[in-house]
This record gives structure tokens, sequence and C-alpha cells, in this order.
């Protein structure tokens, strides 16, 4: 059936049955390691969203440019959770189908999300540190320790509806990057898969979690000991949390709910079935 998607891609069906057996994997990773594969996912997305600000610090690109080959540039962090493998928590949110296929317990489901989550925030912050360290922002004339602070400047002083809103429309497009990812064989197919929906939340400026576990405290680091020419604290932990927060809950929605769950309804729901059954 699955060749009149194209060459030997998996097709819809097909990758439902995939998503909800990775899921019950996932949730029964043991401690450590599922632990450990998180770090490493925060510090991938971390190094997207740095490979992101390089970019957006290029004054010379217009507004359209810098935020599309930005959004390229950050589709890296995805594309390294994927092929090299790690623990996401936006991604995780698929878990859901295996949830609502029975597979999984509500109690296995928030544990994954729980330690896959405080996971992201120890690599994505550790790398925020790392790269302060290294002096980094200070290229481009200090232009990208700027950008830093502009972006989570931006992020904390965002209201929380629409960081929660942005947080939904985010996760939406991250889901879909990681299901059409599965739909591919090869390394070329998955990324190509992941490229355009990543690229396209980052362009339209919609909050990922994770990446605000990096971009915020790298702020926060170059604000209190960095030479930017910073004169007030903008960013502080408060105004982190603030952001957090909503942004954690709407990725959860997008990615639980209109997709896994949606894609659970159409492909893997058995009428009349209790999912405690």
């Amino acid at each position: 059936m699955s060749e009149i998607f194209g060459f030997d891609a998996f097709s819809p069906k097909e990758i439902a049955a995939q998503v909800e057996t990775i899921g019950v994997a996932k949730a029964r990773l043991p401690l450590v390691s599922m632990l450990m594969l998180s770090v490493v996912a925060g510090a991938f997305i971390g190094l997207g969203a740095l490979y992101f600000v390089l970019v957006k610090s290029d004054l010379s690109l217009g507004f359209a440019a810098g935020q599309v080959l930005g959004g390229v540039a950050f589709a890296l962090g995805l594309i390294l959770v994927v092929v090299a493998g790690a623990e996401l928590f936006t991604g995780n949110n698929l878990l859901a189908m295996a949830w609502a296929d029975g597979k999984i317990s509500t109690l296995d489901l928030l544990r994954n999300w729980a330690i896959v989550c405080g996971g992201n925030f120890i690599g994505a912050a550790g790398l925020a540190l790392f790269v302060f360290l290294s002096r980094h922002p200070e290229m481009n004339d200090g232009a990208i320790a700027e950008e830093y602070l502009s972006i989570a400047a931006a992020k904390v002083a965002m209201p929380f509806w629409t960081a929660f809103f942005k947080g939904i429309l985010c996760n939406v497009l991250v889901c879909m990057a990681v299901w059409m990812a599965l739909a591919g064989r090869s390394v070329v197919d998955k990324a190509v898969a992941i490229v355009f929906p990543i690229s396209a939340f980052v362009a339209a400026g919609f909050e990922h979690s994770v990446a605000n576990m990096y971009l915020i405290p790298l702020a926060m680091l170059l604000q209190t000991f960095g030479n930017v020419g910073a004169t007030a604290n903008t960013v502080t932990w408060v105004g982190f949390f603030s952001n957090l927060v909503p942004v954690i809950l709407g990725n959860i929605v997008g990615g639980s709910v209109l997709v896994g769950l949606v894609y659970h309804v159409i492909y893997r729901r058995t009428p009349g079935r209790n999912r405690d059954a």
C-alpha cells in the first residue's frame, strides 16, 4: 500500500502504527537511559537555536530571509534528535497515541513527559553555559549577544495566551515533522521531511519550550556577566517561567491533541473500545 505514497515511503497508517509502538518503547525506557537521552536532546535543540541566532544576527538579511534561513538552520536540532537518537519533550507529546490506545498508562505518560522535560532543560541550559564560556556570542562585534538579549526580552514579555497559542502552533509543526520523518527510510528522507515544517514554525515566530530553555538562560548569563551594553535586567527567572509554563501547555495541546489524538482517531481507534480495557 505504501507505494502509492511515492517510492518506498511508509504510508500514514503505517506511520501511526510506528508512532504507537515507539511510544510504548519510550515510556518503558530505564530511568537513566531516558534522562541521559533527554539531556542530549536538550543540547541538540540548543545547537539548532544557536545556529538560528547566528543567522538572525546578520542585519544585512531582510526580515523574511532572516526568518526563513534561520528556520532552516534551526532544523539542525530536530535532525540530530531524530537521526542520532534522543528524547525530546515536544516530540514525545506523540506518546498520547499509545496512551489513547491503552498501551501505556496515564502515569507512564506523565512520568515520561516530566523526566524528559527536566532532562531537556538540563541539556539546553548546560549548553547555554558552555556557549557563554566559549565567548561565541561575542562574534560579529557582539551582534550575536545582542540578538540573544532581544529574542529573550521579547519572549519573557509575551502575554500568557499569546505564548500558549504560539506553543500550540509550534508543536503541531514539530510533531508533523517527526511524523513525516517516520515515513522515510533513509537519513536524507528524514532530513528533508524535517526541514520544511521546522523552518516554517521558526519563521512564523512560534514558541518551542526546549529552545526557550536554551535561549533565555543564555540571555540571562549575557545580561549578568557579559559586556553587551545591557543596563536593565529585563530577562529574569520569573520571566523565564512565565514564558515556559504557557509554552509547555501549548506544546502539549498542539502535539498530543491536534496531532497525536487526531491521528489516533483516524487510523488507530477501534469503535466501541474502552481505552482502559
